[in-house]
């Protein structure tokens, strides 16, 4: 009997230690349970805070080193984007000259060679608007926007000899020479178009006193006065005698290349003769529509009037009308994309009515505002306004008519293309 207490008082025993060892091990569990979910819920909240703030003062060196290996950043390019100054644009409003056009047409009546002026060209005045855009300070580019005539311009017309013979006449002082504009005003100064001392006729002669670059300093009646040169003629109108007139200087081919030079002032004549001019503007495989051909003599036209380089205004023709070939060229008679702006390349670009137009506009362009500086007395009294001047060279008028800074280059291989083919 005692034996059988015993051993039911073992069994009560041994329940009572599993229960107990059951709930210590429960207790064991639940507490890392709780401690797992402390921990998880702790790493949660980190990485939430890492995302929300990444660039917080208190993450660590190693998670910066984490972030930066997973997704490496280019600082220096980050700095260079956020730091560089954007662009600003700015509009105004002014008046400014409207270039008056050219005429061209042929005289059989006068011998080759002779080219005179029979109506003097007068720029009108135009309202434009002008925007500038700028990166920081520092000006990158413009866009002129016609916006209305304000003064008509009046047309230059000039009439060139096709005739026999040629005529390669040198003034000199002493000489009598004829009017050949309908109208010539004669100044008491080259350089004040208002200041008029009288008015001649077509024909009349006047005897040339002072020779001053595009100027003759001429007497007529009791009257000392300055008119342009290339509106008088040597040539008697009511006595032509063509077997009278000699040919003039032509310089070689060795001499004229001598001159090339990447540097060399533009605003300049090239020297070539209109013979020249035809040789190496004739017979181009570029020359597809024989544009720059039927038109060369038009180049030679506008040294003898303006005093620049003849190979360098064709060499921009041929870079950037592609010889002729491009749809403004085409259709606008515009060789140079004249107007033609990033916003409306061919509704800005002018309209000509002939090449020979578009050829003279912008090389009086060229003249007035990129290769001379201000104040510079340029043909027919002008004066050049170097609005855009930067050096008579090719570097200097790629600084503001250009944005390809590779311009330069590339006119100046035509240049040297036209010359080798003297």
């Amino acid at each position: 009997m005692r034996k059988l207490r015993e051993e039911r008082e073992y069994i009560i025993k041994t329940k009572e230690d599993i229960r107990k060892q059951k709930m210590i091990i429960y207790s064991v569990l639940f507490s890392l349970l709780i401690i797992l979910s402390l921990l998880c819920y702790k790493s949660f909240s980190v990485s939430a805070v890492s995302i929300q703030t990444p660039t917080k003062k208190n993450v660590s060196i190693e998670a910066l080193t984490m972030e930066e290996n997973e997704n490496k950043l280019n600082i220096e390019e980050i700095l260079k984007k956020n730091t560089k100054s954007p662009e600003k644009k700015s509009l105004s409003t002014e008046i400014v000259d409207l270039e008056y056009k050219t005429e061209y047409k042929d005289n059989e009546e006068l011998p080759k060679g002779t080219m005179q002026v029979i109506q003097e060209g007068r720029d009108g005045s135009q309202e434009i608007i002008i925007i500038k855009t700028y990166e920081g300070d520092e000006f990158i580019d413009e866009e002129r926007i016609t916006s209305k005539i304000t003064k008509a311009s009046v047309n230059k017309i000039v009439e060139i000899g096709t005739g026999s013979g040629t005529n390669n006449y040198k003034p000199k002082v002493g000489d009598t020479v004829y009017v050949t504009s309908e109208t010539l005003a004669i100044r008491k100064d080259p350089n004040n178009k208002a200041n008029v001392l009288c008015t001649i006729n077509k024909e009349q002669d006047v005897s040339i006193v002072e020779i001053e670059n595009d100027w003759f300093k001429v007497k007529y009646s009791t009257y000392v006065g300055y008119a342009p040169a290339n509106c008088f003629t040597n040539i008697n109108p009511n006595a032509i005698n063509v077997a009278d007139l000699q040919d003039g200087i032509e310089y070689t081919r060795e001499q004229l290349i001598s001159t090339l030079d990447f540097n060399m002032d533009l605003n300049k004549p090239s020297g070539l003769t209109l013979d020249q001019f035809k040789k190496v503007l004739s017979g181009n495989s570029g020359d597809t529509q024989k544009v720059l051909e039927n038109n060369a003599e038009y180049f030679y036209y506008i040294e003898r009037q303006y005093n620049i380089n003849g190979i360098y205004v064709a060499s921009m023709a041929i870079h950037e009308g592609g010889w002729g070939t491009s749809k403004i060229a085409n259709d606008k008679k515009n060789l140079f994309g004249y107007g033609a702006y990033d916003s409306n390349p061919y509704g800005g670009a002018y309209s000509f009515g002939t090449y020979a137009e578009g050829i003279d506009l912008v090389a009086r362009m060229l003249i007035k505002y990129y290769l001379n500086p201000a104040g510079t007395i340029i043909y027919e009294g002008e004066v050049a306004t170097g609005s855009y001047y930067n050096g008579s060279n090719l570097t200097g008028v790629n600084t503001r008519y250009a944005s390809d800074k590779n311009w330069a280059n590339a006119v100046y291989k035509w240049m040297q293309y036209l010359y080798n083919r003297l």
